[in-house]
């Protein structure tokens, strides 16, 4: 603790006596200073402990003093000191009134104890806290560090929660609280969720201070690159001493070492995962199986989803804080934290992820999740195969591609490989590429009706859904059957097209479906 005006009162060497203010007394005490001006308060900073033998002051006169008194409180000095037997024998009443108005802290300062005495107590006293303070912090910082190596991120938490005598929480990279101590203070961390979102989204490092009805929160960034890995929350009844910041400190540190080494082993599986996808694509299940071990559970033993995804426009600019597909991989990671369930997520060297999850598990639902409210804020583009075996990882990969085409076309987040296959193929010639190969096809037909000789494309039409039937069609068009037989010649004619081939047939109803010129 700071000197206060009571521990210099409880000062055996110094004989104050106090005049006034007795109940203003636990005030700490920054300074001790010296002024004989009439008015000092210019000079002052608040919390100093004013002494003075008012040479200069009009000390007999009330409202000399009471304007004086107010002055002094209202600038935040704690308190003044009183010199008698050098001006005065005795602190005048005019004075003593004003501060007792005021209940404003006087003490009588005996000629014996010279001012500098008092200076030299106060500042051993501060010299005395500061260095208790820096005590505290090395203690509490080899304290956090035993825990750190011993038992990990949760353990520093408890320690730094119990060491400010508040509560502590962690978030992960993605905001989400995954550490908390006292176990109520999982629920007060929840709902810091929007100043750790702003947070998060400034450069490391970064910090902030949140103040509740209940406590006051300060929120520190974790990570050592310009991009946050984590938070730390700490909650306290008032502002943070030297010592408790000290032990916060440390935490950041020894949390933010905690996450780099994560992130490095986080490097060598992703290592290891792209040697076992490379083995799974190549059809070697067992090889891909004895590689893995137990790091991915039982990912490779059951059904699972192969997801590929994509920045949608440009590259990162190579700020890491900028990656679009960071998010996405923060959101997978702590789905599967959360749960305990396996993922493989590994870059495959063409600015894409790739990712396994199991079919139907919590990874799965994020991706989901995160391409319904974020990806195409995020500038992201997702396809997901359909659920698939170790030995099918090659088909599913090809799925995951077609399905990040037909995303990447349709200017969609996701899109499901089952949706293709479910669904009717004429979306798909929605492509630019198609409805020009269309119209170039039938540019033909479109310009010979055009100069009003014949309904070669309705007739081609109507013919061809009615699956070359002459007089279903012609009764279709109202014309008899030799006048759609002429037209369909005239047909092949000007495309030079056999419409006895199939594969003629079927690409004249694909262009047909996907051309854009007007009939």
């Amino acid at each position: 603790m700071p000197p206060t005006l009571a521990s210099l009162v409880q000062h055996s060497a110094l004989k104050l006596v106090v005049r006034a203010g007795a109940d203003r007394l636990d005030t700490p005490v920054r300074w001790a200073h010296v002024s004989e001006l009439a008015d000092p308060v210019p000079y002052m900073e608040g919390g100093e402990l004013l002494l003075t033998t008012a040479m200069t002051l009009d000390a007999e006169d009330p409202g000399a003093m009471r304007r004086y008194v107010r002055r002094l409180d209202g600038a935040g000095v704690v308190g003044l000191g009183f010199a008698v037997g050098v001006s005065h024998e005795e602190v005048p009443e005019a004075l003593l009134e004003a501060a007792r108005e005021e209940d404003f802290p006087l003490l009588e300062v005996p000629r014996r104890t010279p001012f500098l005495a008092i200076s030299k107590a106060v500042s051993a006293a501060i010299a005395a806290d500061q260095y208790r303070a820096v005590t505290a912090g090395f203690e509490a910082q080899r304290e956090l560090t035993r825990a750190a190596l011993a038992e990990g991120p949760d353990a520093v938490v408890a320690r730094l929660a119990a060491h400010v005598d508040g509560w502590a929480a962690l978030y992960d990279a993605s905001g989400a609280v995954v550490s908390a101590a006292p176990e109520w203070a999982a629920r007060r961390a929840a709902r810091l969720a929007g100043a750790v979102e702003r947070l998060r989204e400034r450069p490391a490092p970064a910090s902030d201070v949140v103040s509740g009805s209940d406590d006051r929160v300060e929120l520190q960034s974790l990570g050592s690159g310009r991009r946050v890995r984590g938070a730390l929350a700490v909650g306290t009844g008032s502002a943070l001493g030297t010592a408790e910041r000290y032990a916060v400190h440390s935490a950041v540190a020894l949390l933010t070492l905690t996450t780099e080494r994560s992130r490095s082993l986080h490097a060598a599986e992703q290592r290891l995962g792209a040697a076992v996808l490379r083995m799974l694509l190549a059809g070697q299940p067992e090889h891909a199986r004895t590689v893995a071990g137990d790091l991915y559970g039982g990912l490779l033993d059951a059904p699972f989803r192969l997801l590929i995804a994509e920045p949608a426009g440009a590259e990162a600019d190579g700020d890491p804080a900028a990656d679009p597909l960071s998010a996405l991989t923060d959101a997978l990671d702590t789905a599967a934290v959360r749960t305990g369930e396996p993922v493989l997520a590994v870059p495959d060297g063409d600015g894409r992820l790739v990712v396994l999850a199991a079919d139907g598990g919590a990874v799965a639902a994020a991706c989901a999740g995160y391409a319904e409210r974020e990806a195409e804020a995020a500038g992201v583009v997702l396809g997901l195969s359909a659920p698939a075996g170790p030995t099918a990882a090659a088909v599913a990969f090809k799925q995951a591609e077609q399905a990040l085409s037909v995303a990447r076309r349709r200017g969609r987040p996701l899109v499901e490989h089952e949706e293709l296959a479910a669904g009717s193929v004429l979306p798909l010639l929605a492509d630019d590429a198609v409805r020009a190969f269309a119209e170039g096809m039938l540019r033909a037909l479109y310009e010979h009706d055009a100069t009003g000789r014949g309904d070669l494309v309705a007739s081609l039409r109507a013919w061809l859904s009615r699956h070359g039937q002459w007089d279903a069609a012609a009764a279709d068009l109202g014309v008899h059957r030799h006048t759609l037989r002429y037209r369909m010649r005239r047909v092949e004619e000007i495309l030079g097209r056999s419409l006895d081939d199939a594969d003629v047939r079927m690409e004249l109803w694909l262009a047909l479906k996907a051309t854009t010129v007007p009939q």
